[in-house]
C-alpha cells in the first residue's frame, strides 16, 4: 500500500487534528503501531512569513520520515507557496485541508469552504503539487451541507489536478462533529476515482476500524477522536493486520508510564519552542498543552472525576505524577474503568 512513492507497513493513520497531533503525540501513536501521521493543521500564510507559532508546529523525530504536512488557506498561489515553504522544511507529503468546518477558517475561504467549487479545488491542487514536487494529498467533507453533497465531484477534481491520494471525513461541514458519519460517502468516493481513499468519521474503536475498511473497501483509515485518549487503539490495529489475537488492554502501571512519558516528550517539545525561557515557565505551559490529553487519557475511569477537578492546577510533570498516584493508585479501584461514564463525544476531540 503506497501514496506516491511511499510505501506504509499498514492501513491505519493518525489522522490531523488541530492541538493534538503534535510531534509527541504522533510519536507515541506510531510506536504503538499507527503507519502514518500527518501534522496538525498548518496556516500557508504562516510558513510563507514565518511565524514563529507555525514553525513550532513542524518539530518532528528523525524517525518520522516520510513527514507530512497539513496546510490551508483560500488561495492557490498561498497555498502553492506555502507547500514550497513546507518542503524546503523537510515535508516529504503535503497534505490540503478542504475539510475544517471551523467559522474562522471557512469565512476566509479556507478549509471545507474550498471544496464548495470542485473547479477551484483542481486550481488549487495542480498549483501545490507544481510547487510542491511531493505527492499531495487532500483531506475533504462530504459536502457543505445535506443539500450540497459534492464529495465524488470534489475527489474527482483533486485526482484531476494531481493529487496522489484523498480522505473523506464522511460528514457535512453543517454537521461539524455533530450526527453521523454517512461511510457510505467514502464507498462511492472509492468507486470514483483511482487514487487511493482514506476514510474518516466515527472511528472510535479498533472495531470501528476495520469495520470502515471492510465496509467501504478504502485503501486506509484515519483514526482521529478515537486516538485521543487511547493511542493503544493503534496497537490493536497492527495486531489485527498482522492476523494476531487483539491485546490486553493497557495494565495500570504501563497507562501511568506512557502518560508520564508524554508528559516528558511534552517538555522537551516545548523547551525546542522556547528557546532561553526560564524552565519553569516552559514547564507550566508544556503542560497546560497537555491538559486536554490528561483528561482524554483519565476519561472514562473511576478516578477520572477527581482528577478533572484539579487538572486546571497542575503545573510541573511533579504534579501530574503525584495526581495520577492519588487517583489511580496501584492498588485501588481508582484506575477501572467506570461503567456509569458517558461514551465519548465531539467536544471529547474537537
Amino acid at each position: 500500500m503506497q501514496i506516491g512513492p511511499h510505501r506504509f507497513t499498514g492501513r491505519f493513520f493518525l489522522a490531523p487534528l488541530a492541538g493534538v497531533s503534535d510531534r509527541p503525540f504522533r510519536l507515541l501513536c506510531r510506536e504503538l503501531g499507527a503507519a502514518f501521521a500527518y501534522t496538525e493543521m498548518v496556516s500557508a500564510h504562516g510558513l510563507i512569513h514565518g511565524n514563529g507559532q507555525t514553525e513550532a508546529y513542524l518539530d518532528r523525530d528523525p524517525s518520522e520520515v516520510p513527514f507530512a504536512v497539513q496546510i490551508f488557506a483560500a488561495e492557490p498561489e498561498a497555498l502553492a507557496r506555502g507547500a514550497r515553504a513546507a518542503v524546503d522544511r523537510g515535508a516529504d507529503i503535503v497534505d490540503i485541508n478542504m475539510a475544517c468546518p471551523v467559522k474562522k477558517v471557512c469565512g476566509t475561504g479556507a478549509g471545507a469552504s474550498l471544496a464548495r467549487d470542485p473547479q477551484a479545488v483542481e486550481a488549487a491542487v495542480r498549483a501545490v503539487c507544481q510547487a510542491a514536487g511531493v505527492p499531495v494529498t487532500v483531506k475533504i467533507r462530504s459536502g457543505w451541507d445535506a443539500g450540497s453533497v459534492n464529495c465524488v465531484e470534489v475527489a474527482r477534481a483533486a485526482e484531476a489536478g494531481g493529487a496522489s491520494a484523498v480522505a473523506l471525513h464522511g460528514r457535512t461541514r453543517a454537521q461539524g462533529y455533530s450526527g453521523s458519519a454517512d461511510w457510505g460517502r467514502i464507498a462511492e468516493v472509492k468507486q470514483a476515482v483511482g487514487i487511493p481513499v482514506l476514510g474518516s468519521g466515527d472511528v472510535w474503536t479498533a472495531a470501528d476500524a476495520l469495520r470502515m475498511a471492510r465496509e467501504t473497501g478504502c485503501d486506509f483509515v484515519l483514526v482521529a477522536r478515537g486516538a485521543c485518549g487511547n493511542p493503544w487503539i493503534f496497537r490493536e490495529l497492527q495486531a489485527a493486520e498482522q492476523g494476531r489475537p487483539p491485546p490486553p488492554p493497557p495494565t495500570r502501571d504501563e497507562w501511568a508510564a506512557l502518560v508520564m512519558r508524554h508528559v516528558r516528550l511534552q517538555l522537551e517539545h516545548a523547551a525546542r519552542r522556547r528557546p532561553g525561557e526560564p524552565a519553569a515557565e516552559t514547564e507550566r505551559a508544556a503542560v497546560r498543552a497537555l491538559r486536554s490529553h490528561l483528561l482524554w487519557y483519565t476519561r472514562g475511569r473511576r478516578g477520572g472525576v477527581h482528577f478533572r477537578r484539579e487538572a486546571a492546577s497542575l503545573c510541573t510533570a511533579g504534579d501530574v505524577e503525584a495526581a495520577l498516584e492519588r487517583h489511580f493508585p496501584s492498588e485501588g479501584p481508582g484506575f477501572e474503568v467506570d461503567p456509569s461514564a458517558p461514551p465519548p463525544s465531539a467536544e471529547d476531540a474537537s
